[in-house]
């Protein structure tokens, strides 16, 4: 497997466990560790979409990554 489709399936799994987590009240939005998934998660789909120049899932990562570092922001300060 390459680099690029492992970082991709970190992005996916970590997207998904933080929603789980939020789900099963494990992690709540004012979380750090809740946007750090989202953060690091969207940011790994960004780099392997690009990759493929599949620039759908880019958008869409692109958004997550901006709510998500709202979220952060609010969180620190």
């Amino acid at each position: 497997m390459k680099v690029k489709q492992i970082i991709g399936w970190y992005g996916v799994t970590a997207i998904i466990v933080a929603f789980a987590l939020l789900n099963f009240s494990v992690l709540g939005t004012d979380s750090l560790a809740y946007q750090l998934l989202n953060i690091t998660g969207s940011i790994s789909i960004i780099i392997e979409a690009l990759s493929k120049k599949d620039y759908q899932p880019v958008a869409l990562n692109i958004a997550w990554l901006l709510v998500a570092s709202y979220g952060l922001w609010k969180i620190l300060f």
